[in-house]
């Protein structure tokens, strides 16, 4: 039988990488805890459940990316791995399904399945979230980074990019399905996440990290997230500085470009009621989704700006 292996990731995830640990309790062969800087207990806690522990250099920004690597890195002779960020839960019977699939399909470098919030309806952003995380089954493009990988897979490209600090795993998926490996999202749920994202300023630093991965993916790999790149200019850049121009010297011109955010808006609500979305939640959902772009477009400045410098990529933090 195919062997599966547990790569946990964290920083100052206290309670939530407890039930982390907790969920994966005899299900794997080893169990890797990879710690980024924490000042909370988290390595002893990984230590108390068995995990053996990781610690990150703290000479180096932290990245999710370079914590898979390391956590990848410090298992013995791995086949099979199931990745899984330090604050989601395994559901039970999620490996052994992917595992058979994966022993069934060869070519296939990862499966993923359904994440979902625990605490769904605390918040709006966590909504968001929860919707954000439950896409088709099927052949897939890209994924979250909660997965089981095929180990061939991950040397024959080389890990993640330790350099990129959000969307690292769109990039990755990128490079496995250029090199002509098949991902697959499995129609079962796989993991419990908790975002514990409650203020408006925590979606408003998630939506900049996420601009920030729209840029630092799309400059390496130009055909990825065209669209969202070409969203963040057109309703963040372009479509005010219109608005100026026009109250400066055309007023139909301001009202006409103003006029394309309630359009969006609108649009953006009735695609998420075509998906199953009660009314009232999908107009909130797409009010934040019209708004993301400012965000996003902050987040892809920052990435261009420490590029240009040659500044050092470092994480956006929201919680």
């Amino acid at each position: 039988m195919t062997l599966v292996d547990v790569v946990l990731i964290g920083r100052n995830e206290g309670a939530r990488l407890v039930a982390a640990l907790a969920s994966v309790k005899g299900q794997a062969r080893q169990v890797v805890y990879v710690d980024s800087g924490s000042t909370d207990g988290s390595r002893a806690e990984a230590s108390k459940a068995g995990a053996r522990v990781v610690e990150l250099d703290l000479s180096a920004p932290f990245t999710a990316a370079r914590a898979r690597n390391a956590g990848f890195a410090a298992l013995a002779d791995p086949q099979l791995v199931q990745f899984i960020d330090g604050d989601c839960t395994l559901v039970p019977g999620w490996l052994g399904h992917a595992r058979a699939h994966m022993q069934a399909n060869p070519k296939t470098a990862l499966v993923t399945g359904w994440r979902s919030e625990i605490h769904r309806d605390a918040s709006l952003y966590n909504q968001l979230c929860d919707v954000e995380w439950h896409r088709p089954a099927g052949e897939i493009q890209t994924c979250g980074g909660d997965m089981m990988l095929r180990a061939e897979a991950f040397r024959e490209v080389g890990g993640f990019d330790p350099t990129v600090i959000a969307a690292e795993d769109d990039e990755f998926c990128t490079r496995l399905r250029k090199a002509g490996w098949t991902l697959e999202r499995l129609p079962r749920e796989m993991t419990r996440h908790d975002a514990a994202m409650l203020r408006f300023g925590q979606w408003w630093k998630r939506a900049v990290r996420t601009g920030h991965g729209f840029a630092q993916v799309g400059h390496l790999h130009p055909d990825y997230f065209t669209t969202e790149r070409m969203r963040a200019l057109v309703y963040a850049l372009a479509l005010p500085l219109l608005i100026l121009l026009g109250a400066a010297v055309f007023w139909p011109l301001a009202l006409a470009a103003l006029a394309a955010y309630p359009l969006n808006w609108v649009r953006t609500a009735q695609g998420l009621r075509r998906e199953g979305q009660p009314a009232p939640e999908a107009r909130r959902h797409a009010l934040l989704l019209t708004l993301s772009k400012f965000p996003n477009l902050i987040g892809m400045a920052t990435f261009h700006w420490r590029r240009l410098r040659q500044a050092p990529m470092r994480l956006i933090e929201y919680k």
